[in-house]
């Protein structure tokens, strides 16, 4: 468990950010190491030291560092989007899960229809022999413009790939 490694002998982020005296029992020690200062700063900035200790004081020693990595998370969501936070991800990812589902359904309607068609049609006139598949008239669109579907997912998640991008984040 992380908890119960040994530390060096500086002190955390925390005690650092917060100018303070590390004791060998600080709560914050653990999950909050020297070298990751703005991990605690932006949860500092957000939630504010005391109430983060109150929160790893109450939550079981098992828990804490998924707790912390969950503030942190929340926290740089927070202070990207000050308004939604990560209410605003999932929504948009909700949305944009909609709207796949209800392209994947017309695409699916679609096919159905062009599947019903026969198997096999057989023309003949004068000396030729025609055989054609159900898709050999296959439109391409079949109603639906996915060229201009994809044009709009791409532009969509641009404008937005700046504010949810938390790949970057190095405590996830």
């Amino acid at each position: 468990m992380r908890g119960h490694e040994p530390r060096s002998t500086s002190s955390c982020a925390a005690c650092k950010l917060l100018k303070r005296r590390c004791s060998p029992n600080c709560i914050f020690a653990p999950y909050f190491r020297s070298g990751e200062p703005k991990k605690f700063a932006n949860v500092h900035k957000v939630f504010g030291a005391s109430n983060v200790s109150k929160i790893l004081v109450e939550v079981p020693e098992e828990q804490r560092e998924d707790t912390v990595n969950s503030l942190a998370y929340e926290a740089e969501a927070r202070l990207r989007d000050p308004v939604y936070g990560c209410i605003g991800a999932i929504a948009l990812l909700q949305r944009k899960m909609i709207q796949l589902q209800h392209d994947l359904a017309l695409a699916r309607a679609c096919l159905a229809r062009y599947v019903a068609t026969p198997s096999v049609v057989v023309s003949s006139d004068d000396h030729h022999l025609v055989i054609t598949g159900p898709f050999d008239d296959f439109p391409v669109d079949c109603g639906v413009s996915f060229d201009s579907f994809n044009q709009n997912i791409s532009y969509e998640l641009n404008q937005e790939a700046n504010m949810y991008d938390f790949s970057q984040i190095p405590y996830i």
